[in-house]
């Protein structure tokens, strides 16, 4: 699938959990860092995320920052290869609803429920 959509869809991962790394930090501010050496620096304040990694192998980084408002996220980034991507979700009872332009300026859509994505 697309580069942004699966690096957006890892990091919403780490806001919530922190699989295979270990974290240190506070909830408005945590550093983690994974076996493979990639560090990822989360910091939160009101209804905003902002998140920066660091890929140990390649040298590279990117960065996303997230604006939540009732049941809808929109996310702006810059992925590891430098060009900007966004995603706006939605979520309307157990389904949520995603849309955006990845890095390299393809549009994408979709929704996730109980039973997987689409």
């Amino acid at each position: 699938m697309l580069k942004s959509l699966t690096i957006a869809f890892a990091a919403f991962c780490a806001l919530s959990t922190a699989a295979n790394a270990s974290c240190f930090g506070s909830g408005t501010f945590r550093t983690c860092s994974d076996s493979n050496g990639n560090t990822y620096n989360i910091q939160r304040y009101g209804n905003s995320t902002n998140m920066q990694g660091y890929n140990a192998q390649t040298g590279s980084s990117w960065s996303q920052n997230s604006q939540t408002y009732g049941n809808s996220t929109y996310t702006q980034g810059r992925a590891a290869d430098g060009g900007s991507w966004n995603m706006n979700q939605q979520r309307i009872g157990n389904t949520t609803f995603y849309s955006g332009t990845d890095s390299d300026g393809n549009s994408f859509s979709g929704s996730c429920g109980a039973y997987g994505c689409n």
